[in-house]
This record gives structure tokens, C-alpha cells and sequence, in this order.
């Protein structure tokens, strides 16, 4: 049973490892994305964050997913493309995976059961969002429509 988010592996664009490394002592936002969901403005929200918090100790992982009404159909590499020309995205985007189901990420599966969760602990649409801390443990789920500067007031926290 994994413990905290280092314990996991996934993959970016090019299928090449993430190396997590990169994570520890961080604070982490996990995003489940899509070019072409009507929530997709929220990607400008997130770079946002990034540009104002990367160099206090934030990383944004972009997930792009396929599961909710088709609205990622890009491959790995156009999706890229998609969200730098469309939303100005320099965070980090990841492979496409799948957040729900028998092939979803084990990442997704161990945010599901680690944070609060509205009803249901399956994932409903886009742009869920995960907060994890610099020790690598989940802090808090928002719902899709929660907008990204919603969340600042909790990063600002945990950042100090």
C-alpha cells in the first residue's frame, strides 16, 4: 500500500519516467485536464499559480484525460502543443491516463481514497483537483468548478 505520493510512477508525453525526484519537499496540485472541456479556461487559472509559485516551492501536474465526453482526444504530443498555443501552459503536462476504472492511474486511485470527497469518491468530471503537501501527502480534493485561485489562500498556506 503506497504511503505518500512518491511512492508512485507515471509517465510524461513522451512515455519517458517522470522523475519524482523533482516532487519531494514540494507542494504538488494534481489536475485531471482537457483541451477541449468547457472548464479548459481554468488551464490559464493554473498557469497562473505556476508562474507565481514555482519558484516557491509549487508543482502543477496536468493529467489529460479522456474519460469525461471525449474532450481530450489529442495524442500526447498535440495535447502538449494544444494547451501551450491555446492557454499559454509551461506547468507539466503528463501522459493521458485514466483517472475512474479498472485501468486508472494507481496515483488517482490512492487520491481518491485519501482526501474528502462529495458523495462519491469516483471521479465526476475535469479538472478535479488534488493538493498534496511537501511531504507528499494529500491535503484536499476541489471539485471541478472550484477556479484555481480559490485553492491560492491553501498553497500560500502550506508554502508559508
Amino acid at each position: 500500500m503506497s504511503t505518500n505520493l512518491y511512492d508512485f510512477s507515471f509517465n510524461l508525453p513522451n512515455n519517458k519516467p517522470f522523475d519524482m525526484e523533482l516532487l519531494k519537499g514540494k507542494v504538488v496540485l494534481v489536475v485531471n485536464t482537457a483541451t477541449q472541456c468547457g472548464l479548459a479556461p481554468q488551464f490559464e487559472g493554473l498557469e497562473e499559480l505556476h508562474l507565481k509559485y514555482k519558484d516557491k516551492g509549487l508543482v502543477i501536474l496536468g493529467f489529460p484525460c479522456n474519460q469525461f465526453g471525449k474532450q481530450e482526444p489529442e495524442t500526447n504530443e498535440s495535447m502538449v502543443q494544444a494547451c501551450a498555443i491555446n492557454f499559454g501552459v509551461s506547468f507539466q503536462l503528463l501522459e493521458k491516463i485514466e483517472v475512474n476504472g479498472k485501468n486508472e492511474l494507481p496515483l488517482f486511485t490512492w487520491l481518491k481514497a485519501n482526501t474528502n470527497h462529495f458523495l462519491f469518491k469516483k471521479i465526476k468530471w475535469n479538472f478535479t483537483k488534488f493538493l498534496i503537501d511537501q511531504n507528499g501527502m494529500p491535503v484536499k480534493r476541489f471539485s471541478p468548478t472550484a477556479k484555481p485561485n480559490k485553492i491560492e489562500p491553501l498553497i500560500q498556506e502550506l508554502i508559508g
